[in-house]
């Protein structure tokens, strides 16, 4: 066949390989399935306006239904319920029925009907006390299910009318409720009525509000007016509500009641106790709350749900006012009075305390949020202001009224109750209830160690200290378990500490805080006469216990676990992590005390502080740094015995001093010094030097008196002569910059200004100056007061630190802390006199301390902040220049190494006489002398 140049005749070939049957296929199915996707559309769509169809039209039938029903009303009873009478009540009445069905809570016209139906009932129950026979009539059994709807309608309607107008009555809420014929307060004060609880109706009533979460109804008309209430009127807007939530929250679900239990999303507790400062608004509801009992189901309520408050609480408020802050603020002021009361039970109080642990948690983990938040922001952006910073800032009088309340009383009732049954035991034995033991511990420990971690307040601790049995409670469970091995009974049994972390955590996470402030203000009779706070005896247990803790802690755990980690075997370490570092700083800190009151006269061996593992390895690994031996030396040096840390000081010191010898090799400082101007000179030429040049080589020639330089070559020799000279005479105290206690020792002349224009500049030279001789292990005749040597340390003095510097005062503060009278018929104000060179000078304590007296109840803080004043503020200026010298060639992580009394044997070496015979066997002998010859010299 030949072609006949017509092209449609052609075959067509499908270039893909495929059949054009088979693309023809695809095409048809693809179709298909686009036609059934639109059809199934089309019938969504129809039917979706059916449904609004059917909704409007029924939505039209139901109005039209209410306005027949509303102007057949209108006819039977009149427009303002004029016709109405007793009779309209009851069970064969169309009044209730119609009224229910037709009313619309946003209608004037209604609220006002329903306003004249609760002013009749209100008159009706003065006149005959009762509801009951008015609803039911003769028989309320025999019409029960008609009665007990209408009747929990008519309540729910009330507060519904309430609740939907709050806006509208803003303003008449925080008036005077003097007058009880304000709309507002008859709608509640009928639904009260609705409810009392000698009506058989009772429980269906609650029980058809709380299922329709008539608790959010009140957190709203609560919140609504909260803002405009002034604290004077209070009481006068919140009687009406107050009375219904007192007959409310009685129906707890427990017999007699027969109401079911509440979701706790919707609870009592969960939606108003949320609201903040709630027993402002409504006293009278928090003395029902918590003198009927009612405060305990609850109380155990929140214990269960409060597991994870997430999704249990309502949204906050603001976020000044988080839901678990404003429940913390309200149970704490009702847990005050639930533990004061006699038959508060161990169960309770340490539902509480769980409760409340949890709570604090919460806010503690808020703020140390808004704190990283806060560093964060200035180290990315530099300094910025507190106002500027827009993290979630806790309202100040929220976080005043959780203060308060924990320290005002709470914390004394939580004690009593968790410990009241053994107060008066100073020993334990195995015949006591192990297990109720370690929950009260853990209970009360869990509680106090996060409130510490929250508001870090020393008033907490005042009060743990001094207004409660705290201190010799625990210190003998700690005590206990140390010499029967019980801490593994408080890991099994503790809420709070997770995985396998040692029992002893938790305990002494609050024991050394508050053992540790009871030391601060104790002076030196009561400690070493009247071995008080503890016994010695019981302090030397308690050094043996807290060494083991912190070398377990720094050197054994670590290691554990590191392998735990690789492992994964580690279980809620947080909690963990936070109270080990907590117990290393707070254990360390108490230990360095007992070590400063064992220096200031000794009651145990020195050796006791000392852990067992120290030995020459451990010494060399900790000359290196970075090491685990590295860190016990910074964080816990009296662990390792005070010859070992001098041996690792003049190691690191000479280590230090090579390397800078190399640095500067051929660079020298050469010092002409006047041997008559021996300051002055000294002080204008080391002003001069460089932090480089003075920890390098400084080459001294002395000028005599005429103008002649001394013969002579400085190998050493001059260098430590001009130390000596140049510290005697800066340090003397006929040049004003030091002053000289009773015991002659030297601290910082507060007056110094007076006295020297730039006293602050020869400070800094004299803190250079010592720091020089320490540095190159220059022997000084200085010898500071113990108070001024804290201060190379950057420590804070207190009460026990006050004898070195003003004996005198310091047996007046004693008088004052010990005093059993009033005191505030001394007439001492917060205010202290300062005398300088004949200058009197008042200086308040507090903001307006003048016209604050001292009490009893304030003493411990006068005595506290009078000695602050002395020992830290008035030198405070001199002791940071100082520092700021010193620091130029001693490093303070070398100071730290050392207390005070270590500090001043390295600054001027013992004051204990030689020791002739450790010389003579010590001596080597040459020359022809031996030793017989030298005893023979020494008798002679």
């Amino acid at each position: 066949m030949f072609f006949s140049g017509d092209p449609s005749t052609r075959k067509r070939v499908a270039l893909g390989g495929r059949s054009t049957k088979e693309n023809d296929r695809q095409k048809l199915l693809e179709q298909t399935r686009l036609e059934r996707e639109r059809r199934s559309w089309l019938r969504k769509q129809t039917s979706a306006a059916t449904k609004i169809q059917k909704f409007y039209r029924g939505r039209r039938d139901v109005e039209a239904a209410h306005i027949q029903t509303r102007e057949q009303f209108y006819r039977n009873y009149g427009k303002h319920c004029e016709k109405v009478d007793s009779t309209c009540f009851c069970p064969d009445s169309a009044f209730l029925r119609q009224l229910l069905f037709f009313f619309n809570a946003n209608n004037v016209g209604d609220f006002k009907i329903l306003v004249e139906v609760c002013r009749f009932l209100q008159q009706y129950l003065q006149e005959q006390g009762n509801f009951e026979s008015l609803f039911s009539g003769m028989d309320y059994f025999s019409r029960k299910a008609l009665v007990d709807y209408r009747v929990k309608q008519l309540a729910y309607t009330c507060i519904q009318a309430v609740y939907k107008n709050r806006c509208k009555f803003k303003n008449q809420l925080s008036t005077s409720f003097k007058e009880c014929s304000q709309p507002v307060v008859l709608l509640l004060d009928t639904a009260a009525s609705l409810i009392k609880p000698n009506l058989p109706w009772v429980c269906k009533t609650i029980e058809y509000l709380l299922q329709r979460n008539i608790f959010a109804n009140f957190r709203e008309i609560v919140l609504i007016v909260q803002e405009s209430i002034k604290t004077a009127s209070c009481s006068e807007f919140s009687y009406p509500l107050e009375r219904l939530l007192g007959l409310m929250i009685p129906h707890t679900g427990h017999m007699p009641c027969s109401c079911p239990i509440v979701d706790p999303r919707w609870s009592f507790s969960s939606q108003l106790l949320t609201i903040p400062f709630l027993w402002q608004l409504f006293p009278h509801l928090k003395e029902v709350f918590v003198t009927q009992g009612y405060g305990k189901h609850y109380v155990n309520q929140m214990a269960l749900c409060m597991k994870s408050h997430t999704g249990v609480l309502p949204k906050d408020i603001s976020p000044e006012f988080p839901g678990y802050a404003c429940l913390l603020g309200n149970t704490l002021e009702t847990a005050v009075v639930v533990l004061a009361q006699a038959d508060c039970s161990f169960e309770m109080a340490t539902d509480l305390a769980t409760i409340l642990t949890q709570l604090l948690e919460a806010l503690a983990c808020q703020k140390k949020y808004n704190q990283e938040n806060k560093e964060s922001s200035i180290s990315d952006e530099g300094a910025i202001a507190d106002d500027d910073f827009m993290g979630t800032i806790l309202n100040k009088d929220l976080e005043q009224q959780i203060i308060h309340t924990i320290t005002s009383g709470f914390l004394l009732q939580l004690i009593n109750v968790l410990f009241g049954w053994m107060l008066h035991a100073r020993s334990l034995n195995h015949e006591q209830t192990d297990e109720r033991l370690v929950v009260a511990v853990d209970a009360a420990c869990a509680f106090l160690h996060v409130a510490l971690d929250t508001f870090s307040l020393d008033q907490i601790l005042i009060v743990l200290a001094y207004r409660t049995e705290l201190v010799p409670v625990l210190w003998n469970f700690i005590k206990w378990c140390h010499e029967n091995d019980k801490w593994p009974s408080l890991t099994e049994h503790s809420q709070y500490l997770g995985g396998e972390a040692p029992g002893w955590l938790l305990p002494l996470s609050v024991f050394c805080p508050v053992f540790k402030l009871m030391l601060m203000l104790t002076d030196n009779e009561e400690f070493y006469e009247h071995e008080k706070p503890l016994p010695l005896e019981d302090v030397r247990c308690l050094v043996v216990i807290l060494r083991q803790a912190l070398w377990q802690l720094l050197w054994v755990l670590p290691v554990l676990n590191q392998v735990k980690a690789a492992k994964n075997l580690s279980n809620n370490r947080n909690h963990s992590e936070m109270l080990q570092h907590k117990v290393i700083m707070e254990a360390s800190q108490l230990l360095s005390q007992l070590l400063d009151w064992n220096s200031r006269r000794q009651f145990i061996p020195p050796s006791i502080f000392h852990a067992d593992g120290i030995n020459e390895t451990f010494i060399a690994q900790a000359m290196l740094e970075n090491t685990r031996a590295d860190d016990i030396l910074r964080q816990a040096p009296f662990l390792i015995p005070f010859t070992s840390r001098v041996k690792i000081f003049t190691s690191q010191l000479a280590s230090h001093r090579q390397r800078q010898g190399s640095q500067s090799l051929f660079t020298r400082n050469r010092f002409r010094i006047r041997r008559d101007h021996i300051l002055e000179d000294a002080y204008n030429q080391m002003n001069k030097c460089s932090e480089e040049d003075l920890r390098g080589l400084i080459r001294v020639t002395f000028i005599n008196e005429f103008g002649v330089e001394e013969a002579g070559i400085d190998g050493g020799g001059i260098f430590k002569d001009f130390m000596e000279n140049i510290t005697r005479a800066a340090f003397d105290c006929q040049y004003g910059l030091f002053k000289e206690s009773s015991d002659h020792l030297l601290y910082p002349n507060p007056g110094s200004g007076l006295i020297h224009e730039q006293h602050l500049q020869f400070f800094h030279f004299l803190g250079t100056l010592l720091g020089k001789a320490m540095y190159e292990g220059v022997l000084v005749d200085i010898p500071f007061a113990t108070f001024f040597l804290s201060k190379l340390k950057q420590k804070h003095n207190y009460l026990n630190d006050l004898p070195s510097l003003d004996p005198e005062l310091y047996r007046h503060l004693i008088f004052l802390k010990n005093y059993k009278g009033n005191l505030s018929e001394l007439e001492l104000y917060f205010v202290i006199v300062n005398n300088e060179y004949g200058e009197l000078r008042e200086e308040e304590l507090v903001p307006n301390g003048k016209d604050q007296r001292v009490t009893n109840e304030n003493a411990i803080a006068f005595v506290r902040l009078v000695a602050n004043q002395r020992l830290n503020l008035q030198i405070r200026q001199q002791s940071v220049h100082f520092l700021r010298g010193f620091h130029q060639l001693i490093r303070k992580e070398w100071v730290d190494m050392f207390n005070e009394h270590e500090l001043q044997l390295l600054i001027s070496g013992s004051l204990e006489s030689l020791d002739v015979d450790d010389l003579r066997d010590n001596t080597n002998y040459a020359g022809g002398y031996h030793k017989c010859l030298g005893v023979l010299l020494g008798n002679g």
